[in-house]
């Protein structure tokens, strides 16, 4: 069977599935895509392509910065993409749709194409109608304080009125929904995403008539069959026969004019048969139980994200400490850095290293992702950068272990761009490795400027058997180096124009005489003042260091 559907997990688990319904699909940072993740940092604004020739598809990477895995390989070209691949990007994995349909559901809804027939064994209601004005069945005398109905009422009030975590609620809501009506079973389901999900049940196997459910879901309903085997509508479906459905109701769980949910309970027997008083009763305590269950919901998500809340601010003050807390003084030089955090904790990282021999290493890392797992990362990269630069010397060998142990320790679809220079000040020498980062950026003093290309390998947390090289230049005096970070020149504006290398040199350019300090600031400032207020889509840092 040709797959139909594309399924996109992200670094959280949460999956996404995307029809096939064209011969080309993109994907990347860029609103321009198909598939659009403009808060993933470790794709491309054009990352891939997937392409349908006949019923056959393929993956073709669109030059991403990152690369593009299909199966743990890098994709160099346009390679087949088949049913079991795994294609990685940024922080994402694609697959194809599994085609194989559940075979033990708790509940299955049955299509029915023929509408509910107009008998008197069918009745139908809404909350409108039973709260109502005109509402003849709960306000008149059979509804008094001694009555069945009003004791249920009471009582679900009453158990309702506690503050119960979630999952308690739903049980508590599906047992007084059964024992109100004196039903042999029932089940509990709530809307989320557009699907619903058992949450409570008493009694298993059921199958329900989709017709049941578009009425109660879409027409806000309650409905009331009094004998499913008399109805000619559903007593032509196999699997109500076979589970001796004899009686069912189901309600909207309705809060005002929103239905979360639904409440189906049943007979197999007609040792009582529902009343309309039981369905009035029902179709008013899910109202007032989908009143309660929003309520919880809403107080449960206000705990987490206090909570929440409370451990970001905590982590940053934790992170912020683990940045240099000032520049080194060094003869010859003049140094300065800068990190700012779209969110409350980042994933860029630049740290200093003094060598003993008076050489200073710059650094420059940018996690793939935002928030607390680019945090943790963070953190674990400086320790181990701490550990292995005891000296200068071998850089691109320790850079090679350094990756090792970050793919060692790396999950799946997180890595790292990471650059690493060690600057001689008596000479001005750079000796320098690029994995993966953003090429810095020289300002000579005459005004022109250069990246620095020549040498590195690929990000950390890719290959663990990757070589990395080193290269050479040499810094003059006047001239000024800028380790950034992509937050700065893939920073867009309104118009979706990036700020890039050229604005970068030429503001770096017309400050090349003033201290690194006002360098690190006046870029921070360009790079807000671009995007023109609108809330940074990364981290953003910077690094300078001009030679005296």
């Amino acid at each position: 069977m040709t797959p139909r559907e594309l399924v996109l997990r992200n670094i959280d688990g949460k999956n996404v599935n995307v029809p096939l319904d064209r011969d080309r699909i993109t994907l990347g940072r860029s609103s321009a895509n198909e598939l659009c993740y403009p808060d993933d940092a470790g794709l491309s604004r054009q990352h891939l392509a997937l392409t349908r020739t006949g019923d056959h598809w393929q993956v073709e990477d669109l030059g991403s910065k990152n690369g593009t895995l299909l199966n743990g390989k890098r994709v160099e070209k346009q390679m087949p993409f088949k049913e079991g691949d795994r294609i990685s990007a940024g922080h994402l994995t694609i697959e194809f749709a599994d085609t194989a349909l559940a075979t033990a559901n708790t509940v299955v809804f049955v299509e029915q194409n023929e509408a509910f027939s107009t008998t008197a064994t069918t009745v139908v209601a809404n909350l409108d109608a039973v709260l109502g004005p005109h509402a003849d069945d709960l306000n008149k005398t059979h509804v008094m304080q001694g009555s069945p109905q009003m004791r249920a009422l009471i009582r679900a009030g009453r158990e309702l009125a506690g503050h119960r975590p979630l999952a308690e609620l739903f049980t508590v809501i599906m047992d007084l929904s059964v024992e109100a009506v004196m039903a042999g079973r029932g089940v509990l389901m709530t809307l989320e995403g557009g699907e619903l999900q058992v949450r409570a049940a008493r009694g298993d196997g059921f199958q329900i008539s989709t017709t049941v459910r578009e009425r109660v879901l879409r027409n806000k309903e309650s409905l009331l069959v009094r004998d499913a085997q008399l109805d000619r509508a559903l007593r032509e479906h196999v699997s109500i026969v076979e589970q001796k459905v004899r009686s069912m109701i189901a309600v909207p769980l309705q809060t005002n004019d929103r239905v979360i949910g639904l409440i189906y309970v049943d007979s197999p027997h007609l040792i009582r048969e529902f009343s309309r008083e039981d369905l009035n009763l029902l179709t008013v305590m899910a109202n007032v139980a989908a009143i309660r269950i929003e309520h919880a919901r809403l107080n449960e998500i206000e705990e987490a994200e206090r909570a929440m809340a409370k451990d970001m601010q905590q982590a940053a003050l934790i992170q912020q400490r683990l940045l240099p807390e000032k520049s080194p003084v060094v003869q010859g030089l003049d140094i300065a850095g800068r990190t700012t955090a779209c969110r409350t904790v980042g994933g860029d990282y630049y740290d200093y290293l003094a060598f003993p021999d008076g050489r200073i290493g710059m650094l420059v890392g940018d996690v793939a992702g935002k928030g607390m797992p680019a945090a943790l990362l963070m953190s674990s990269l400086q320790a181990r950068v701490q550990v292995l630069f005891e000296d200068a010397d071998d850089l691109a060998r320790k850079i090679g272990r350094l990756n090792k142990a970050v793919c060692a320790n790396c999950p799946d679809n997180r890595f790292i761009t990471f650059f690493m220079g060690i600057i001689d000040p008596k000479t001005g020498e750079l000796v320098y490795t690029n994995a993966g980062h953003n090429p810095p950026v020289v300002v000579r003093a005459a005004g022109d400027f250069e990246t620095l290309k020549e040498a590195g390998g690929v990000i950390l947390g890719i290959l663990p058997m990757a070589a990395y090289q080193e290269a050479r230049m040499t810094l003059n005096p006047g001239d000024v180096l800028v380790l950034f970070s992509d937050g700065v020149t893939e920073a867009a504006d309104p118009s979706d124009d990036e700020y890039g290398e050229e604005r970068l040199a030429a503001l770096v350019g017309s400050m090349r005489d003033r201290p690194s300090e006002e360098i690190v600031e006046a870029i921070h400032n360009a790079v807000t003042a671009f995007t023109q207020g609108a809330p940074a889509a990364d981290d953003i840092t910077v690094v300078v260091a001009r030679r005296l």
